[in-house]
């Protein structure tokens, strides 16, 4: 992958600013479903996602500058209005400008494993964020989570579920994804996937929150990762 350049413009300088919720209709001159990503990496997923898909409403995080700003400069590039990117802490950001019940999806897509112990603290699926995460879900809304380390993904699942997702097939075993029958469309149906097996694909689980429940619906298909740079 080429070097990215520190480009001068702070990516979501005014959204990150506000203490409220904004109108999103007003931000984006549009209607649809509002879904937000944390850790967007170098972009891959949410320019695509938005690429294909212009009738979202798509706000992505990421706490490191560069990337935060080229992703921003890519979608202006290439015209996606339907894309905002934000440079900062979505720990800190995300509950001030997102009302409860307010999103459709949740991408959180191979976040850093932070493995030494001393940056557990870094994670985002904390008990106490990751309960915060679910209230902002509209019911019927999905929490979309990914990654390609076995022990994150038990982990992200256990504090999960004891969040208020069970898990109805009582699997401790995150299914890979099927990345080598062609590109999977995020918004597809949620539906039942054989594993493959294929060494170092990543895991995926996906939960839909329901009548005021969370379940857990696994084996969700989506467009293919972008694990060039993690949350």
């Amino acid at each position: 992958m080429p070097r990215i350049p520190l480009r001068p413009e702070k990516a979501g300088e005014a959204l990150s600013a506000l203490t409220s919720p904004p109108e999103w209709a007003e931000v984006f001159g549009s209607s649809g479903s509002l879904e937000l990503e944390i850790g967007c990496g170098a972009g891959g997923f949410a320019l695509e996602h938005c690429r294909r898909d212009p009738s979202i409403r798509y706000v992505a995080f990421e706490w490191r500058k560069k990337y935060a700003r080229e992703v921003a400069f890519r979608a202006e590039k290439h015209g996606l209005k339907n894309l905002k990117v934000i440079e900062g802490d979505a720990r800190a950001v995300v509950p001030k400008i997102f009302a409860p019940e307010s999103l459709d999806v949740i991408h959180l897509q191979v976040p850093d494993p932070w493995w030494k112990r001393a940056h557990f603290r870094r994670a985002i699926l904390t008990p106490e964020f990751t309960k915060l995460l679910l209230g902002l879900l509209k019911p019927g809304g999905r929490f979309d989570f990914r990654t390609d380390v076995e022990e994150r993904a038990l982990q992200g699942l256990s504090v999960l579920e004891k969040t208020g997702l069970p898990q109805p097939t009582r699997r401790r075993r995150v299914p890979p994804l099927r990345s080598r029958r062609g590109p999977l469309d995020a918004r597809a149906p949620l539906s039942r996937v054989r594993p493959t097996g294929v060494p170092g694909e990543a895991g995926q689980a996906a939960f839909r929150r329901e009548c005021g429940k969370v379940l857990t619906c696994p084996d969700a298909p989506g467009p293919p990762q972008d694990t060039r740079g993690r949350a």
